[in-house]
């Protein structure tokens, strides 16, 4: 997709380029969700699923949040997981647990029953919705695309569903490295093919969350992991920002970094100079708020976020965020006072 010159010069594109912004930019992981009363009247007549999967509702929820918070990108509403189902897994949102796979991975010998994606129109619904946001949003706010990282998605297949301990993840990844490849591998081909056609649709970065790679050694990510995540991120056009977020272990950063992506995204576990020493000063540095910051007074609140933007030192290149996302009983207010704190304390 051609980028515009409002797009191009908006406060989160120029951060991604490590270039000056007037104030810090800000958006918010899952800032369209259950603590948001627009969200809940829309999700209120459907599934969850129902609701990724019906363009209108994801483009709604999308731009609502946007705008009754007033970040400087929207996210597109959507799911890591659905992007199994073509590739033959019976993914099922249960209430009260989640996303179940009820037939995961049980032995290397079933690897070949996953197929990659070849044809990502069986994905339409998310690009028709990318097209439908893009159309409402203003014309200098930025829409994010996502996916899941390799890894990330890797576990779910063969665990079933979450996991604290990863056990036949980490079975099998350490057991038969060759049937690991193989599910990589088609993993990394199904996601640069989504990711590619999200880009095309509208969005003008994407995010790839790697929300469990944090139960990893250094040595392990290295090698089960990197190559992988490296693979893909490669595999989106320059142009287009890659935000690499891995949240769970800071030991990780170094190797996440040398995973590549324009901007790098942090929890809230690190410090954010020290992050900043290890990453750099080539590449944009997302986060780092962590997410119970939200819960206190106001006063606190904004003293937090401070200690995050005084940390980042004025440094171009700083995306704010928190170091993961919304929980779903926050007060709503408090996440529209941070993006207010956050604009007027950076443009001081």
């Amino acid at each position: 997709m051609t980028i515009t010159p409002e797009l191009h010069n908006s406060r989160f594109m120029k951060a991604a380029r490590c270039e000056a912004t007037d104030c810090t930019p800000v958006w918010i992981m899952r800032q369209a969700g259950r603590y948001l009363p627009e969200y809940m009247a829309v999700r209120s007549k459907t599934t969850f699923i129902d609701l990724c999967k019906t363009p209108e509702l994801a483009a709604e929820v999308t731009l609502t949040a946007r705008e009754v918070l007033g970040v400087d990108a929207a996210i597109l509403f959507a799911d890591l997981l659905p992007i199994l189902q073509p590739m033959g897994f019976d993914l099922e949102y249960v209430k009260g647990e989640g996303p179940v796979i009820h037939n995961p991975l049980l032995e290397a010998s079933q690897i070949d029953r996953v197929k990659p994606v070849e044809d990502v129109s069986v994905l339409g619904y998310v690009f028709d919705a990318v097209k439908l946001i893009r159309k409402q949003l203003p014309a200098d706010i930025p829409l994010l695309g996502f996916a899941g990282a390799p890894f990330t998605l890797a576990s779910y297949a063969i665990e079933g569903g979450g996991s604290k301990s990863y056990i036949r993840t980490k079975t099998l990844m350490y057991t038969d490295e060759d049937a690991w490849k193989a599910l990589m591998d088609r993993l990394v081909e199904s996601l640069s093919r989504y990711l590619l056609a999200q880009i095309e649709a509208g969005c003008q970065a994407v995010q790839i969350f790697d929300s469990w790679a944090g139960c990893l050694s250094p040595s392990d990510y290295r090698r089960y992991v990197q190559p992988y995540t490296k693979k893909l991120i490669d595999s989106i056009p320059d142009e287009t920002p890659v935000i690499n977020f891995l949240t769970g272990n800071p030991a990780l950063l170094p190797d996440q970094v040398a995973a590549g992506g324009q901007v790098v995204g942090i929890d809230w576990r690190i410090d954010f100079a020290d992050a900043r020493k290890i990453i750099g000063d080539n590449r944009a540095i997302q986060g780092n708020l962590d997410p119970i910051s939200l819960y206190a007074d106001l006063k606190t609140l904004e003293a937090r976020a401070k200690d995050v933007l005084d940390a980042n030192a004025s440094h171009p290149g700083h995306i704010f965020n928190l170091g993961h996302g919304v929980h779903p009983d926050m007060n709503p207010d408090n996440v529209k006072a941070l993006v207010k704190i956050v604009h007027e304390l950076s443009a001081k």
